[in-house]
């Protein structure tokens, strides 16, 4: 794709990654919010995306990385529990099957009715045949065998959903890639 055949930026699209002032992730902004914290002086621009808004008179490139100027407290980093994020988490993917996407359940390893808590490490997706076929039982008595033991996501859910990292994310990842 030439530079006259690129694809329309969508300006509210959570592609740019932000930072706080000491550089600890944040999370991801629009194009629109991330351009109108560098213009007004709020953040600053460490990488480009290698795209650009015009103006009439002006071209303005578009973000990548920006880093916030400000120190945004924040407390201890704890993704919320709930079905979205463990869909995210398993990558949308049976946990006993291996399926990917149709019909998918949250389903726990070990029974609520046996005492199974609402945890990052009891809690799985699957398909409804596989939750069917489980049933009110652990995997072993079931004779079923998860890929992956179940536990508390260490990568920020919002770059589970992304198709591919951008090259220069991956200083500022470092702590959670692999």
């Amino acid at each position: 794709m030439g530079p006259a055949e690129e694809k329309p930026l969508n300006l509210d699209a959570p592609r740019v990654l932000v930072l706080n002032a000491g550089y600890e992730v944040l999370g991801l902004a629009s194009i629109k919010r991330s351009v109108l914290l560098v213009l007004s002086g709020s953040a600053e621009m460490l990488s480009e995306s290698g795209r650009y808004l015009h103006t009439p008179s002006t071209k303005i490139p578009v973000p990548s990385v920006i880093r916030l100027k400000r120190l945004v407290r924040r407390g201890p980093s704890r993704i919320p529990l709930n079905r979205r994020n463990v869909l995210r988490r398993d990558r949308y993917t049976c946990q006993y099957c291996g399926r990917q996407g149709g019909e998918l359940t949250v389903d726990h390893v070990l029974p609520k009715s046996r005492g199974g808590k609402h945890t990052w490490e009891n809690l799985v997706t699957a398909c409804r045949a596989c939750n069917l076929k489980k049933g009110d039982r652990t995997p072993e008595e079931a004779g079923m065998r998860l890929l992956r033991p179940p536990k508390s996501p260490r990568l920020p859910l919002f770059l589970s959903d992304l198709k591919g990292i951008p090259p220069d994310w991956e200083p500022y990842l470092k702590a959670f890639l692999p």
